[in-house]
């Protein structure tokens, strides 16, 4: 018979990778379908879509943080942190897609040759991305590795640092991916210059708090790392080994 313990386990992996994964596979139908029409003004549709994106940025942008998960440690044990992370942003990204409002202001349309760039973008890019996991090895992005292990009877062991692949040419290659895919958008309405802008923003924010939250963990080591290697924009030569 099932523990309750287990059984919590199992309901928080369960969600962890519906929600936080699927909400990654909505995202990709962002543009392209509407779910909910509210029929708002093109003012207020900016203003709406505005508004939902600061309530992402704060969610994601608040949990991770040091100082939340000291306080969530009085209430969950701390191998939900990741979960409980991936089941709540995946809850606000499908808020955010769900309820996106598409502005009628069409901006520009990319055809012809700067279409197929911006294609090409998006595959190297997704590349990319795909390589930057494969480098991380332990890649972890639910938070399902520390459930896991306590249902095994292991002590969760922390990844150690170590900079491989696309590391060493920036420090934050899923990021920069990420941008790439952002902005290779071959069909650019108002709402999505808007989030392009947003987004593009909060990621540049995020990636320097979570850069003081890694200085906190691993130190001299990754503040040398820091001066070797750009964090956003590959513009210089791969670290060397």
């Amino acid at each position: 018979m099932m523990t309750p313990t287990r059984l919590l386990d199992r309901t928080m992996i369960v969600l962890s990778v519906v929600l936080g994964g699927g909400s990654i596979l909505l995202l990709a139908s962002m543009g392209s379908i509407q779910f909910v029409h509210l029929g708002f003004s093109n003012p207020i549709v900016l203003l709406w879509d505005t508004v939902l994106s600061f309530l992402f940025f704060l969610q994601h942008s608040g949990m991770v943080r040091k100082t939340f998960r000291t306080r969530s440690d009085l209430i969950l044990s701390p191998r939900f942190h990741g979960a409980i992370y991936s089941i709540a942003s995946g809850i606000a990204l499908i808020i955010v897609v769900v309820l996106w409002q598409k502005s009628d202001i069409q901006l520009f349309r990319l055809e012809g040759l700067t279409l197929w760039i911006a294609r090409a973008c998006s595959a190297a890019a997704f590349l990319g991305f795909a390589w930057g996991i494969h480098a991380l090895g332990g890649f972890d992005p639910f938070g399902l590795r520390p459930i896991r292990s306590h249902m095994h009877g292991r002590p969760d062991q922390p990844l150690p640092f170590a900079v491989r692949g696309p590391y060493r040419w920036v420090r934050h290659p899923l990021y920069f991916c990420v941008l790439i895919l952002i902005w290779a958008s071959p069909d650019v309405t108002a709402d999505r210059l808007l989030f392009n802008v947003l987004w593009t923003a909060w990621m540049v924010v995020a990636t320097i708090l979570e850069e003081r939250d890694l200085v906190a963990d691993f130190g001299d080591v990754y503040r040398d790392y820091q001066r070797m290697v750009p964090m956003l924009i590959p513009w210089r030569g791969p670290m060397h080994a």
